[in-house]
């Protein structure tokens, strides 16, 4: 009975161990990728945006196209952005509707700066510059796709 309960302790031990090994191993594959957009919206309630970015994954560069629709927006600009998308296991992790994550998209005076993250959790945080005048440059709910 004590060699059984020994043997019992040391299987999952052993299991416990091997667990650890695999979670530990698993998020050190993801990497990040440079990530550069230029989005225009417009729109008056409803905003229709669009535009192209380029994605630098492991030295090679990918174009993307990205769109998206929004309500509440009024006017019309053009934002540069620019940033980082982090836990990429391939370059198509990337493609995705995007929504808001933690202070979501924040714009002063000019500046924006989104921390946003789609199904395949790709997290992008980006920052740059507004042009033009619009009440709303909401990327919430921006999609991404690889052209």
């Amino acid at each position: 009975m004590f060699r059984m309960t020994r043997a019992i302790k040391f299987g999952a031990g052993a299991l416990l161990a091997a667990l650890m090994l695999f979670a530990v191993t698993v998020p050190s594959q993801a990497e990040s990728g440079g990530v550069r957009l230029r989005i225009t919206k417009a729109g008056f309630i409803i905003g229709v945006g669009g535009g192209t970015g380029t994605l630098t994954f492991r030295g090679r560069s990918y174009p993307l196209s990205v769109g998206g629709l929004s309500v509440g927006t009024l006017g019309a600009a053009t934002a540069d952005l620019v940033g980082r998308a982090h836990n990429l296991r391939r370059p198509e992790d990337i493609a995705g509707t995007y929504t808001a994550v933690g202070g979501g998209v924040a714009i002063a005076g000019g500046a924006a700066v989104a921390r946003l993250q789609n199904s395949n959790g790709v997290v992008m945080e980006l920052r740059g510059r507004q042009v033009g005048l619009q009440i709303s440059l909401n990327l919430s709910g921006m999609t991404i796709a690889m052209r």
